[in-house]
């Protein structure tokens, strides 16, 4: 999963099997259903974070460069 359209495409996936299972719960209880709601939602939140930690390496590079920017203004500052 490293490419924003695989994460789109997953979550779309998974919002749709989410709102199938919403649909079947509505008619009655299924711990069965209810296990695997659960189970989406844990998936789509991590899903959610690694598409918004991608924008973010795509806007402003990778993690490691950023906070060595930071240290390196840091210092400067520091130093002025």
């Amino acid at each position: 999963m490293d490419t924003l359209d695989d994460i789109r495409a997953e979550i779309d996936r998974l919002s749709a099997r989410r709102a199938e299972i919403w649909h079947a719960l509505s008619e009655g209880r299924d711990p069965a259903l209810a296990e695997e709601l659960h189970s989406l939602e844990t998936r789509l939140t991590q899903l959610w974070d690694a598409q918004r930690a991608a924008r973010a390496k795509i806007r402003f590079g990778e993690r490691d460069k950023i906070i060595q920017r930071a240290r390196t203004e840091e210092r400067l500052a520091r130093a002025a």
